[in-house]
């Protein structure tokens, strides 16, 4: 039987990709650091995944089984093996993973596919010097000429899942959405038939829609809903002036994405109205906090919002609701999350000026940065 080695066993690895490889036929094999999931996952062969959607929709994935990620050399024998692999650990976990990759590689005669769902710049740039790195000089050669590394594009929503005292620790809750656009160009040979991949040769298109789509509509929900007070997601998308502002921001950038990569504008403006909805997503449950998390990441020059924000602006767009979007993430004050307090503390010691340069990479006198100032005098009046 083909099997798919899936390296995460977490809300990415279970929660979407074991399905996806699951519906597809293959045997997936998870490798993970959590003793209880693996022992789990080895005695059921079996787990619960619940779609979210109008009501919860119960599905069981099967035809499974994990490793313990400390047992290096079956790990080995899986990647030696494994039809196809795939990565979904989180970009400081990597360097680890692409250790055990290469042992395994040594072993292998036969091209494999590694699809890399992680969340970084470059991301098979990223896998192939660590594996470089790890793989004695004779393995290089094989990494250059035999190993394939797909970029993906992950934008199934998986919020963060509440372990009640008794529960399954296998389930997972998910949102329906079930595509998975992956560069066709990384493939060694033919992309395989895999359920809900979308191999795109203009890969790039769909990296940046993601990012200045998806990710920025998400966080101006966020911190615009956090301003007013809103615990949940789909609570400021139901509010009419938040969801119009919504809208707007994703149109900001939308506007810029068509004319940089030729998008369809009704597809496009299909695709904002089916995010807005999914934000809407009730029995999801996503929160205000977790969509907010980590405001000085969000904010930086390359992200969603301030790179959302430059983009429209070198396409002829004025981002007026990306700029009121990032003086509330400014306003961002969540208990428990480091990030937001620190980036508070900055704001104290410092001034505006002060973050915009070294958290947003603007200049104060920008014009992006400017027009954010301007926003901040108003929430802060």
């Amino acid at each position: 039987m083909k099997t798919a080695l899936q390296f995460g066993a977490g809300s990415i690895g279970r929660g979407f990709m074991g399905q996806l490889f699951s519906e597809s036929g293959y045997e997936v094999v998870f490798v993970d650091v959590v003793p209880e999931i693996v022992s789990e996952l080895n005695a059921r062969r079996s787990y619960p995944l619940r779609i979210a959607g109008n009501g919860i929709q119960e599905l069981t994935i099967r035809n499974i089984r994990a490793v313990n990620a400390s047992d290096e050399d079956e790990v080995a024998n899986e990647v030696a093996s494994a039809s196809i692999i795939c990565t979904a650990v989180g970009a400081s976990a990597l360097p680890a993973v692409a250790k055990l990759l290469a042992r395994g590689l040594c072993r292998r005669t036969d091209p494999v596919n590694i699809i890399i769902c992680e969340n970084l710049p470059k991301p098979a740039e990223t896998m192939k010097q660590l594996l470089l790195e790890s793989a004695p000089p004779s393995l290089k050669p094989f990494i250059e000429q035999k190993v394939g590394l797909v970029e993906a594009v992950v934008a199934r929503m998986v919020p963060v899942q509440q372990r009640a005292p008794g529960s399954d620790p296998l389930a997972v809750t998910v949102e329906p959405y079930k595509r998975l656009p992956v560069n066709a160009l990384g493939f060694i040979g033919p992309p395989p038939n895999i359920v809900g991949m979308e191999p795109k040769e203009n890969f790039q298109a769909y990296v940046d829609r993601k990012l200045f789509t998806h990710n920025a509509g998400h966080a101006v929900a966020a911190y615009l809903g956090h301003l007013k007070g809103y615990r949940y997601i789909h609570e400021v998308v139901s509010d009419p002036e938040l969801r119009a502002k919504v809208r707007a921001a994703m149109d900001e950038t939308g506007t810029a994405l068509i004319r940089k990569h030729g998008f369809d504008p009704q597809e496009h403006s299909e695709h904002i109205e089916d995010l807005i909805a999914r934000f809407g997503n009730v029995a999801l449950g996503d929160t205000v906090a977790r969509v907010g998390r980590d405001p000085i990441r969000k904010l930086a020059r390359d992200e969603r919002l301030v790179g959302g924000a430059l983009l429209a602006m070198e396409y002829g767009v004025e981002p007026k609701t990306l700029a009121e979007a990032v003086a509330a993430a400014l306003h961002f004050r969540e208990p428990g999350d480091p990030s937001a307090e620190r980036l508070q503390e900055m704001l104290r010691k410092h001034g505006i000026d002060h973050v915009l340069r070294c958290v947003c990479g603007l200049e104060p006198n920008h014009p992006f940065a400017e027009m954010v100032k301007s926003a901040w005098c108003r929430l802060t009046s």
